[in-house]
């Protein structure tokens, strides 16, 4: 099964443009700081597609996010939702799940909150569209597996298109599902990235903390 999927994709997780502000930090963001000395350059981002990036994994989290695959900037620095404009890392941090605004060099802190982070498909692209149903299909027999093995409490896919397509749940909705996977609740976020209009960064932090209220 090779055909792309024709229903309107959600930008890939690191497809935006613009950075976001969070009022409300406690202290300023480390992206105020290192975002122009680990800019990558085009040429390391044209390098960067197709390829892996690790987990953010540890047994027995409360939550487990789940993206759709690394953008090209993500793939270029080892960072999840690494580029400029994401806003999943400020969302994380208005739902109340971090004490602070983190920049995404610093997500080897989220194991210590009970927090995580994968991808529904493994390979870096440009945009989310660029992945196949097959690849979906994929991702979501390896992350059930991946679930098995480390037993979160929660997993929460970040990105409803993805999940109805990766799960073939056409119907799926946001927020919790009616089913689980492995054992670990489902809860589908909107996608965070900066192209998806639909939901403000003030809209996307309370996204972000009903899944926390129901998580805690």
């Amino acid at each position: 099964m090779n055909a792309r999927h024709t229903e309107r994709p959600e930008p890939g997780d690191q497809a935006d443009h613009h950075p976001t502000a969070t009022p409300g930090s406690t202290r300023p963001s480390r992206a105020d700081l290192t975002t122009e000395t680990t800019r990558p350059t085009r040429a390391e981002l044209a390098a960067a597609a197709d390829r892996t990036i690790p987990d953010v994994l540890a047994p027995g989290l409360a939550v487990l996010f789940v993206g759709i695959n690394p953008g090209l900037w993500s793939a270029a620095t080892g960072w999840h939702f690494a580029r400029p404009g994401n806003r999943f890392w400020p969302a994380l941090h208005r739902g109340g799940f971090t004490p602070r605004l983190l920049h995404p060099s610093e997500q080897d802190q989220l194991p210590a909150l009970g927090l995580g982070i994968t991808n529904m498909a493994a390979r870096a692209s440009a945009r989310a569209d660029e992945l196949s149903t097959e690849e979906l299909l994929d991702g979501a027999a390896i992350l059930t597996d991946k679930v098995a093995r480390y037993r979160p409490r929660w997993v929460a896919v970040v990105g409803v298109t993805a999940y109805r397509i990766g799960f073939q749940r056409p119907k799926a909705t946001f927020g919790p599902q009616p089913e689980t996977l492995a054992g670990a609740r489902l809860w589908v976020l909107p996608n965070p990235s900066g192209l998806n209009a639909h939901f403000t960064p003030v809209t996307l932090g309370l996204a972000f903390a009903e899944l926390r209220a129901a998580a805690y």
